[in-house]
């Protein structure tokens, strides 16, 4: 069922769809975008990924590294419907690209490996889906490989997932005999010839029909327990659902989260993506199903609803340098934009014009006449946007809350290999960053090096890569560094600071007893007062907290971020003309860090929760390859005749591991890391 819609369409916001592609790496979310479009004919020719011909894996590297590295938006028409594609990198160094993609989609589609199931980024994905409250539908793919299995796949998604899943699709057939599905909300057959044609709708097989009609049943009860309408009816005289009472239900659960609809498939057969958007269309939300996006302005929350006629407001998500100019990628939220308009950045208080709006199809750009609430296009013309810039009406502004951008954690120096290349290399890293706000760029106070930090070794891998290509410059790259951080294991309690600076003028002066002890099994910094009798005024009682924070920027054990501890102010004394803000901030950073010094600190590293699948005949060398770097293994299992192994190792052990693996497992062992946290590190030896 093929729809076409012409790109400079005005589509209704009830008709759009503005979907993500989740899911760990290599379960095949590439390659259901990819069916995508040509199950919709916005393709005519399918793309596959080993020969690097897919539309969303556009890049040079991409195409070489065979993984997504880049969010890449495509649309396309189904029944009626505008559907915004973003396919989002699996791999855990670009989840930053996901976080972005998350905040301005409605909906997704969650894709899992029918062998594997829920795997440690999948799990990830899918948590960061939830604090954004995005509704999502699950498709189990891959279900013609040996070992698939649906229901495995679903009790994953049931065990490490937790939501309800509602099991829409009995397969026909397994592993290299499955050829289609059983719609159990439909009761009928769907069976996709061997050449990936449209399927052949039929009755159910009468070997399947006892299962489909057990399955089925399972289903209704489990709505039914769910949904207080669903189980009036279930309850009532048919007991059981019509068809249209379970398609509803199936909706309003999607909608609130109370269930995930589960699909299945096999993307790179083309069997199964009909029916995905289908469910697509018919559960996930439109822009009018998601609540009002809340911004602020003076001060005050304001509210824009998914409105062509209200005013102008967009987030950027995503902005890229190409041949032709620099792209903007926006969700405008409310409002209509045409090309020549005016647009206002509350953030930088500038005014720019939009030179021109494109329908974005990954590498490839439509020229758009204009965009309404609830699309997702690209601009041209604005040049201080950023990813997290809010562009709105000059007459109704309103600043959106923007993303935000996860902390490094690993960190290489970077330089141009030529003196005359430094101004070229700083342009490039400024461009860079402002591409990915997951980058740093800062220079090194002792060794006046210039540091790229990161999410990841592949992530700086990328971005020096990025720096190299389209003629840049030649830079030298130092070994990569993690980012350690400082805590307390034993504070000190009631240390004295006055700070007394006496000029020809107004002095300074301001006194302080600070506590300081650690945050037990926690990150971050807590400040309370304990003061009593107003002998520190409440405004100075910030302003000493301010100064803590000050201080937290470096450590007394090597100038690192300190984390992990509770300041309390318990006593203090101001002076009648010499005490001020200034005074007190001032007593609260230099009180910290002499009270550092006289606790008990250690330094904390990094650590990555690592799955390693690997032959059996090769687990007793990778787990001694894991021990040598101090990893801590804690779960071993068996899938599909290779060992899986999950252990937690410091990231700085992590360094050159792919190669070590490859080498280990003659080709054969992989493995994904996923952060977890902070440890400290071991003592020197001796």
């Amino acid at each position: 069922m093929r729809a076409e819609l012409h790109p400079n369409s005005v589509t209704s916001p009830a008709a759009v769809r503005n979907l993500g592609i989740l899911a760990h790496v290599d379960a095949g979310k590439t390659t259901v975008t990819e069916r995508i479009l040509f199950a919709t004919g916005t393709i005519h020719k399918r793309g596959e990924v080993h020969d690097g011909t897919t539309v969303t894996d556009f890049d040079p590297q991409e195409r070489d590294r065979g993984i997504t590295i880049f969010a890449a938006a495509v649309s396309c028409a189904w029944a009626g419907h505008r559907v915004n594609l973003i396919d989002t990198p699996g791999h855990v160094d670009f989840a930053d690209e996901v976080e972005r993609s998350l905040r301005v989609l409605d909906g997704a589609i969650a894709v899992f490996d029918a062998v594997a199931g829920v795997e440690p980024q999948s799990e990830s994905v899918w948590r960061q889906a939830d604090r954004h409250g995005v509704p999502r539908i699950a498709f189990v793919n891959k279900l013609d490989r040996a070992g698939a299995s649906l229901d495995a796949a679903v009790e994953s998604i049931r065990t490490r997932l937790h939501p309800a899943p509602l099991v829409v699709q009995l397969p026909i057939g397994a592993e290299d005999g499955f050829t289609g599905v059983v719609d159990l909300v439909g009761m009928r057959a769907l069976v996709w010839p061997d050449d990936g044609a449209t399927a052949v709708t039929g009755p159910v097989p009468d070997g399947l029909r006892a299962e489909a009609e057990r399955r089925r049943r399972v289903l209704e009860e489990t709505v039914a327990a769910l949904h207080p309408a669903a189980l009036e009816e279930f309850c009532g005289p048919a007991g059981r659902l019509s068809d249209g009472t379970l398609r509803a239900v199936l909706r309003d659960l999607t909608l609130t989260g109370g269930g995930v609809v589960v699909l299945c498939g096999s993307a790179y057969r083309n069997r199964g993506i009909e029916p995905l958007l289908d469910a697509a269309v018919a559960y996930l939300p439109s822009p009018l199903d998601v609540p009002a996006v809340r911004g602020t302005h003076e001060g005050a929350e304001r509210r824009r609803a998914a409105d062509p006629e209200g005013p102008f407001a967009a987030l950027a998500f995503k902005v890229t340098a190409t041949p032709t100019g620099r792209l903007t990628h926006v969700r405008v939220y409310s409002g209509t934009i045409e090309k020549g308009d005016t647009v206002w950045d509350p953030a930088t208080g500038r005014g720019e014009r939009v030179a021109r709006i494109l329908r974005v199809m990954a590498g490839r750009h439509e020229p758009l006449d204009r965009a309404v609430a609830g699309d997702i296009v690209a601009v041209v013309g604005p040049k201080s946007a950023r990813p997290g810039s809010t562009l709105c009406t000059p007459d109704a502004p309103l600043l959106l809350e923007p993303p935000l951008a996860p902390e490094p954690v690993v960190s290489v120096a970077v330089e141009a290999r030529r003196r005359t290349d430094t101004g070229r290399l700083a342009q490039t890293l400024a461009r860079l960053t402002e591409e990915d706000p997951s980058l740093v760029v800062r220079t090194d106070s002792e060794t006046g090096q210039t540091v790229l930090s990161g999410m990841g070794e592949l992530h700086l891998e990328v971005a020096v890569e990025k720096i190299r290509g389209a003629g840049g410059p030649e830079v030298a790259v130092g070994r990569p560094r993690v980012a350690l951080r400082e805590t307390v294991v034993r504070g000190v309690t009631g240390f004295v600071h006055r700070h007394v600076h006496q000029t020809g003028g107004a002095g300074q002066f301001a006194h302080v007893v600070l506590d300081v002890e650690p945050l037990e099994h926690e990150a971050g910094f807590v400040f309370r007062s304990a003061v009593t009798g107003g002998r520190v005024p409440q405004e100075y009682v910030r302003a000493v907290e301010a100064g803590c924070r000050d201080a937290l920027a470096e450590g007394p054990l090597g100038g690192h971020p300190v984390t992990g501890l509770r300041v309390t102010l318990t006593d203090g004394s101001t002076h009648v003309k010499d005490s001020s803000d200034t005074a007190f901030r001032t007593a609260g950073r230099l009180g910290l860090r002499e009270a550092l010094r006289e606790c008990a600190m250690v330094l904390l590293e990094p650590v990555a929760e690592v799955v390693v699948t690997v032959p059996q005949e090769a687990v007793g060398g990778v787990l001694g390859d894991l021990a040598a770097r101090r990893g801590r293994v804690t779960g071993t299992a068996a899938r599909g005749g290779a060992a899986v192994l999950t252990a937690t190792v410091p990231l700085a052990e992590l360094f050159g591991y792919a190669t070590r693996l490859r080498g280990r497992t003659r080709g054969r062992g992989t493995f994904t890391t996923r952060p977890t946290g902070y440890t400290p590190t071991p003592p020197p030896t001796p």
